[in-house]
Formats: C-alpha cells, structure tokens, sequence
C-alpha cells in the first residue's frame, strides 16, 4: 500500500493511547456496551424462532430489527452531535433497553403475534445507541495527535472485530443454561450498563462543543450532508463495497463448503477472515504511513476485492482459508482509514454523524451483498459468483483513484 517511515521506533504505541488519561475508563465502558451487539442479533433471532416456531418470522423480525438499526444511525448521530453524549446517550439506552426487556418477555413463552414482536424489533432498533460513532469521536478529544489517533481508530476495530466474535460465544453459554431470550435480555443490561459508564466518565464532556456558537447568538450546526464532503462521501462509498463483499463472502464461504461436504468448517474460514483483519488492523496502526488515508483506503479496499476473487478459485479448504486469512488482513485498515478520513473531513461538531455514516455504509453493504448474493449461488458457478462479489470494492477503488483532485484533504468548517 505505501513505504512506511524509516523511523517506526518512536512511534506511539498501543499502550500509548492505552495510558491517555481517561481512555481505558471510556474504552472499557463503551465495549462493555457494544458487547450487546455482539450477542443480540443471534439471541433475537433464537429467541423469536423459538416463540413463533417460524424461521420465516424470525428472519423477518430481524431484518426490521437490522434496518432500524441500521438506517437511522445517522439521524440518531445527529442528536448526539447536537445535544452532546450525556443528553442524547441515556434517553436511547434507556429506550433500547426497555424495548429488548420487552422483547425477552415476549419471546419467553410461545403466543405473542409476530407483527407485535415485529413492532418492538423495528422500535428498538430505532432506538439503537451509537455507542461506536461517539466512541471514535470521544478518540479524537482523547488523543488529538493523528498518528496516535490513527492507533486508537485500529486498536478500536480490532477490539470489536473481537467483540462480535466473542458475542455468539456468549449466547451459545446462555441458551445451554436458559432460554434464548435471557440473551436478549442480557443485551438490553450490557447496553444500558456500558452506556451509563460511558457517559459518567471525565472523557465526556459536560457542555457539548457544537453548543458554542448557538450561545454566541449563531446557529448550531447543521445536520451533515453528504453529498458536499467528496471526501467523506467517497469513504462511505468504499466502505459500503466493502461490506458488500464481506456480506457476500459469508455465503459464499457456506456455499463453497456445502458443495464439499465440509459444512462444519465455515467456522473455521469465518475464524480465520476474523483472525486476519485483527492482525492487518494492528499492523497498520502501527505503521507510519507516508500515503494520506484518502489514497490508502481504495488500495486496502481493492486488495480486499482482489484477495476475494482469488478465493474464489481456490481448489481446496484448506487455500480457501489461507487466502480469506489474507482478504481479512484488509478489512480493519479499510475500515480504521474510512473513520480517519470522516474525522477530518468535518468539524468536531459533525464528527459523531461522520463516522455513523460510514459505519451505516459497511452495515447496510453487508446486508446487501448478502441479499444480492443468496440470489446468485445455485444459479452461477461459485468462481463467478466470488468474481461478483470482489467487483463492487475493485471499481469503487478504481473509480475513487481515478479523481485524485477530490482527495485532497478540506479545511474544516470553523466549529
């Protein structure tokens, strides 16, 4: 991708922004909350399969769930850029928490009707607290050197790459001991706990900085629009064909093996796409890069697309691993450059929508990809169904590397 410095020794390290003050307060407050997210999508679907007895109401419920969620990341960004963490944070947590206990209740025992728990599903989705946009912002009031940012934006990633890899270990525990909704209910204490720790720490700000200029007379800042940042709007867009290939290497990877009578090893190929994103995201965090993030982010995202179209010609298990292995080395550096580029292509009083926007492009991608490619297998052959799905992050890259003047880096807007 780019030559590092020749001086990688004094650079900061991991434990570096580990040891800034009142970050490993604020770290561990806001993963405790993510963890929810990590366990709920599975114990949801669990919980509702099990109280319907339908995989179709299920995966019904879920998608409601996942959309919400989803798609209105950015408006729910918004209000914490507006009125600040320690207004917006509890009342959504608070409502989240609610809507899941509810959910837990009502999934406890077969009979409640689907459109109910359909209703509580899209209504606690919406209400989703965006525990990971207001963490990476907080990152930059923590540690306002770019390179130490650059570490806590990978050490961030790899930490919830962990964290939903972690969370469907823990709903396997819970459902052996009790019921599938005593996950969801689990998800509801994590989010509300981890998100009232988050707020109480020093790192969070009593009086947001957005709500200056409003007190000298001049409005606050208006809601982010995307389509006047090129730079941010070109991140979204590669972040969102990133996670149309990771949706669609998921089921291809089921597919890939079913056809080779291994289903049991798409743990493995999933474990190791995991395992290479956590390596790729800690190595590039602790590189000093002399290519800026706008350039370095459609490389990461088009070596993903040409590790994934190489997947699909492996001619064993066994390749097929070692080369998602390597596809994941890309993943958390696209993702950690897509957050760098969204904090400085704004000013600090857009920064929380910045960053849920390109988190809502890899989530919305995934799904998607996902969609597109249950359409494609059994329809085409697998090496081509790879190739498709390898296509969106290529062009995108290409597309993005072609216009090297709208990568330049903007002032921000006064704050």
């Amino acid at each position: 991708m780019s030559t590092p410095s020749s001086a990688p020794s004094r650079a900061p390290s991991y434990a570096t922004v580990l040891r800034t003050r009142h970050a490993s307060r604020t770290f561990g407050a806001a993963l405790l909350g993510r963890l929810s997210y990590g366990m709920v999508s599975l114990s949801l679907l669990l919980a509702v399969k099990d109280a319907t007895g339908s995989y179709a109401v299920a995966g019904g419920v879920m998608a409601l769930f996942g959309a919400a969620s989803v798609f209105l990341s950015p408006a729910r960004a918004a209000l914490i850029d507006r009125y600040g963490p320690r207004r917006a944070l509890p009342p959504m947590a608070g409502l989240y928490a609610a809507l899941l206990t509810a959910l837990a209740g009502a999934t406890w025992r077969p009979g409640v009707p689907a459109l109910v728990l359909g209703a509580l599903a899209v209504t606690a989705g919406a209400c989703t607290p965006p525990l990971g946009p207001v963490m990476r912002t907080l990152w930059s009031s923590l540690v306002p050197d770019r390179e130490l940012l650059q570490r806590a934006y990978s050490l961030d990633g790899v930490a919830e790459e962990l964290l939903f890899v972690s969370g469907p270990l823990l709903v396997g525990l819970v459902v052996k001991a009790a019921e599938p909704a005593a996950g969801v209910l689990a998800s509801a204490v994590l989010a509300l706990v981890g998100t009232a720790a988050m707020v109480t720490s020093p790192a969070v700000p009593r009086k947001h900085l957005a709500a200056a200029p409003a007190a000298e007379g001049r409005p606050a800042a208006p809601r982010l629009r995307l389509h006047d940042i090129a730079a941010l709007r070109h991140a979204v867009l590669v972040t969102a064909a990133v996670g149309l290939c990771l949706g669609g290497l998921d089921l291809l990877v089921v597919a890939f093996t079913e056809q080779r009578h291994q289903a049991a090893a798409v743990a493995w190929v999933l474990a190791a796409l995991s395992a290479g994103s956590a390596v790729g995201g800690l190595a590039y965090g602790a590189v000093r890069w002399r290519s800026s993030s706008r350039v370095r982010l459609p490389v990461a995202a088009g070596a993903l697309g040409a590790a994934l179209l190489l997947a699909g010609l492996s001619p064993h298990l066994y390749v097929l691993i070692a080369v998602v292995a390597v596809a994941g080395m890309f993943v958390a550096p696209a993702l950690t450059t897509a957050y760098l580029i969204a904090d400085e292509s704004v000013d600090v009083s857009r920064r929380t929508q910045a960053g849920a926007w390109v988190n809502t492009a890899v989530n919305a991608g995934s799904s998607g990809g996902t969609a597109v490619v249950g359409l494609l297998v059994g329809r085409l052959p697998l090496p081509v169904c790879f190739a498709l799905a390898a296509a969106p992050a290529l062009l995108c890259a290409a597309a993005v590397l072609r216009r090297p003047a709208e990568l330049r880096p903007r002032v921000p807007d006064a704050a």
